[in-house]
């Protein structure tokens, strides 16, 4: 049981960087655009996977967000 909700909020903690990130470069796109690569590359990878793969990313989010409501 343990690990189900250590699993859990973290996939809860990827979607929320994925689509923040997404958002940020949405809004601001020169904030992550300059940042390809090193540590905070790992920011604009999360920006082009939201981007990419947004309806994926959605369907996740509403899935993890029925499961965060009804399943606990």
């Amino acid at each position: 049981m343990q690990q189900h909700f250590l699993l859990q909020s973290l996939l809860t903690v990827i979607l929320l960087l994925i689509c923040t990130c997404a958002y940020i470069r949405a809004l601001a796109p020169s904030l992550l655009d300059k940042n390809k690569t090193g540590l905070l590359g790992i920011f604009w990878k999360c920006a082009r996977i939201g981007e990419r793969k947004s309806p994926w990313v959605a369907c996740c989010c509403v899935i993890m967000a029925f499961s965060i409501l009804f399943m606990q």
